[in-house]
């Protein structure tokens, strides 16, 4: 099974460098005749019950097959399906209210997601998502169909897989059946081993060609701006960018653009409007990057038309497997890495639950830690978690800076991994720090409504001692 060494990827010289092409021998599986083209209603009928099903991340969820799928929920049971980060409602879901046909198991959860699991129809698969490529190749496999939605075929016999390049590569190795929806208006996007050759597809349908599922960012609230405004100004000239989901990180990029810093690069998991904005305002140019100097790299793209419109066909632009852009030892590579990404709840010791609340899952371990430790390890690299010092539940105000996490609440990074925490209070750094340092600068980040309950609650527990000051 082939799959690029690390070290080829990075050399000047090596295909990587290439744009939208691929080795031709990269895969395992090789058709003998030419991929078919069929209707939905057709590969929805090659579905059997007991079946294990993969639909891919976001724009990639097929439409027509799914539809197809969905009309078959009577007659099928106990069919699994993995997909992540579903930007719409899933016929299959819709049609099967009660779950009794289809179960949904996700990498990663959108709003739509975790109204499922909030509905006990969809369920969590926990990962770090840069290792999802190797979780296939080695545990998974084999998926009995794969269906992605992809651009039309080029000159070439190449059917891009557009901006969500992630682990779909892994997944065609790993299939026993291979069907692809053809859909006009995706962007084309540039990149390595983002594509699948005619000859290593079963089936292709005809799909509907909607505009891509965009996701916005809400506005920014006065708290997004007290964040961003203690962490613009420890990003230096050439930093290389890791911006996570969510309107507080994705503003961050907003203060940059009136910060005076040049020649940012980027390296990412998820490619943000925010991120877009800062390149075509000439902000990102890449040449202080070690790995794929003037180059936008990222694993997924998920935005507005604008950031779709950005990245179509666009030289600059490198859309990678996750297992390169996600993996710490290769992060570092690039020196002074800035790693921004939300948090819902700290404790005092510093532990950060990014992705639940109690035991409702609410999105996803995502590459969240994997880029804390990869800034780390670059040379003059930061990583900063940020959040808003409090949150509302059932009319109540909480403090999300807590003596001990909610029961049920997942550990997204460690204690020993967090650098620093922003809140609008402030931001402060944990490296070095011994649990009473930590608890002290933890408590000067919280509202101050709730730093005097704190400070008594780290008393009691002996997290600090009485009457020092550290």
């Amino acid at each position: 099974m082939w799959r690029m060494p690390f070290d080829a990827i990075k050399s000047k010289n090596s295909i990587f460098h290439k744009v939208d092409h691929m080795n031709k021998n990269a895969s395992k599986r090789v058709s003998s005749a030419a991929a078919q083209t069929i209707s939905a209603e057709y590969a929805a009928g090659l579905v059997k019950s007991g079946m294990w099903l993969d639909y891919g991340l976001g724009v990639s969820q097929p439409d027509v097959f799914d539809k197809a799928l969905a009309s078959r929920c009577g007659e099928l049971d106990n069919v699994k399906i993995r997909a992540t980060l579903s930007l719409k409602p899933r016929a299959v879901l819709e049609a099967d209210p009660e779950g009794k046909h289809f179960c949904w198991l996700n990498w990663h959860f959108s709003g739509y997601d975790r109204q499922m699991h909030d509905a006990g129809r969809a369920y969590y698969i926990p990962l770090h998502l840069g290792e999802v490529p190797d979780y296939y190749r080695r545990f998974i496999a084999p998926i009995d169909i794969l269906i992605l939605k992809v651009c039309p075929m080029d000159a070439d016999g190449y059917f891009n897989f557009s901006a969500m390049n992630v682990w779909h590569r892994a997944l065609v190795e790993c299939a026993k059946v291979i069907i692809v929806e053809v859909n006009h208006s995706l962007p084309h996007v540039y990149g390595e081993q983002n594509a699948v050759h005619v000859s290593e597809i079963d089936y292709v349908i005809e799909g509907n060609s909607e505009p891509p599922s965009e996701l916005k960012n809400p506005p920014p609230t006065e708290v997004d701006r007290a964040v961003a405004s203690y962490i613009v100004p420890e990003i230096e000239d050439g930093s290389c960018l890791q911006i996570g989901i969510g309107g507080m990180p994705n503003f961050v990029c907003s203060m940059l653009r009136d910060s005076g810093l040049k020649d940012l690069g980027i390296h990412t998991e998820m490619l943000t409007d925010g991120m877009a904005e800062l390149y075509t305002a000439g902000l990102v140019t890449g040449i202080k990057k070690t790995l794929n100097p003037g180059k936008v790299t990222f694993t997924f793209a998920l935005g507005s038309a604008a950031l779709y419109k950005t990245v179509e066909r666009n030289p600059d632009m490198l859309c990678c497997p996750v297992d390169y852009t996600n993996m710490p030892h290769i992060i570092m590579q690039n020196d002074r890495v800035v790693s921004v990404n939300n948090t819902t709840q700290i404790d005092l010791q510093g532990q950060c639950a990014s992705e639940s609340d109690g035991f409702r899952h609410i999105s996803g371990t995502g590459g969240q830690s994997q880029f804390v430790r990869g800034a780390y390890a670059s040379k003059g690299g930061k990583s900063f978690m940020c959040l808003s010092s409090t949150y509302e539940k059932h009319g109540e105000r909480k403090s999300r800076i807590a003596l001990t996490l909610t029961p049920g609440n997942i550990v997204t990074t460690p204690r020993s991994d967090v650098m620093y925490v922003v809140t609008e209070c402030g931001i402060v750094n944990l490296k070095g720090k011994s649990v009473p340092e930590r608890a002290q600068a933890l408590i000067s980040l919280a509202h101050p409504d709730f730093r005097e309950d704190l400070e008594r609650q780290a008393f009691e527990h002996r997290m600090v001692p009485r009457g020092f000051t550290f």
